[in-house]
């Protein structure tokens, strides 16, 4: 700084160097432009790398979660053993002797139907003689059911079809 190519500013307690531009050349308003266009160009030059850069970053992320060819090859043999065990599960179907008529089909489907129904109903009337009997118990539910040992259908995960 003292002999003169290096400025000194002083702010508080901090002390900030710099060159002494002074001593430097002074440029032309030509240099200045040709700089300024050279800046632009160079700009110019950036953005288009930058927008390559992120095009081909682009395309390696496709690529890289994109399948290789020994993968896309398993994959393709593992959907033929598919394919071909659910060709042989319908043949076995459609070659099965032991079709149910409709009339079987509706039979089951009468008695599933009176049997859901007769469940509902005993259900209920379980329910509601159990209620009548908790009106004038002192105790919890839980502590009833426990004592007399009735176990309920949720207690082994029992499910009321649906119609």
């Amino acid at each position: 700084a003292q002999p003169g190519r290096v400025r000194e500013k002083v702010y508080g307690k901090q002390k900030i160097y710099f060159a002494d531009q002074e001593q430097l050349p002074a440029a032309s308003d030509a240099e200045l432009r040709g700089l300024d266009g050279e800046i632009a160009t160079r700009s110019g030059q950036l953005q288009a790398l930058q927008q390559s850069c992120r095009h081909m970053e682009a395309e390696l992320k496709d690529l890289n979660s994109s399948l290789t060819t020994p993968e896309i090859a398993r994959e393709i043999e593992a959907l033929r053993k598919d394919c071909a065990s659910y060709t042989e599960k319908l043949e076995r179907m459609k070659s099965a002797t032991n079709h149910v008529t409709p009339e079987e089909k509706e039979k089951v489907c009468r008695e599933q139907q009176l049997y859901r129904r007769e469940w509902r109903r005993r259900k209920r009337m379980a329910t509601e003689l159990l209620d009548a009997i908790l009106e004038g118990y002192p105790k919890s539910k839980k502590q009833f059911f426990e004592e007399v040992g009735i176990e309920t259908d949720e207690d082994h995960g029992a499910v009321l079809p649906a119609t």
